[in-house]
């Protein structure tokens, strides 16, 4: 008797492929690949991969000081930007507009390391290493939070 491997190839947790049986902890593993494919706009089979690369280990590398290098260019909107110059009064320097341009991009990196360090977590080769769903709904509650709590600051 053989054993269908049901799922989509990149999305199917390592353990699945040597007789390991579907677990909740095989479902973090896709949820992080799907995560990080979100952010990167790279699928697990992009033919960009060759050998053991894909999205979990792209990512990993770049983390935490070339986030923005794999990150998806769409998310990036220069509408937050343009927001930020329409709220700052014509009175004030050039240097302020500057600085708070900086606090933004800083804060948007944090962020997008943060969602990032969890897909990764998530889509650990090791089940054991992969964080619990729970801890995850709390860590992206708390990146939301920070965003919205940032926003409502300027």
């Amino acid at each position: 008797m053989s054993a269908i491997l049901k799922g989509s190839i990149g999305y199917i947790p390592p353990e699945y492929g040597m007789g390991g049986q579907p677990s909740t902890l095989g479902d973090i593993y896709s949820y992080g690949i799907l995560l990080l494919e979100i952010f990167t706009r790279k699928k697990p089979t992009d033919e960009m991969f060759e050998g053991d690369m894909g999205t979990h280990k792209l990512t990993s590398m770049a983390l935490p000081n070339r986030v923005m290098d794999i990150i998806d260019p769409s998310l990036l909107s220069e509408q937050e930007y343009d927001d930020i110059d329409h709220e700052i009064s014509i009175n004030e320097t050039s240097i302020r507009r500057r600085d708070m341009e900086y606090n933004v991009h800083v804060m948007m990196e944090d962020w997008l390391v943060s969602v990032l360090q969890i897909g990764v977590s998530c889509s650990s080769t090791s089940p054991s290493e992969r964080i619990p769903m729970p801890v995850v709904v709390n860590k992206l509650q708390a990146i939301k939070n920070s965003y919205l709590r940032f926003n409502n600051l300027q």
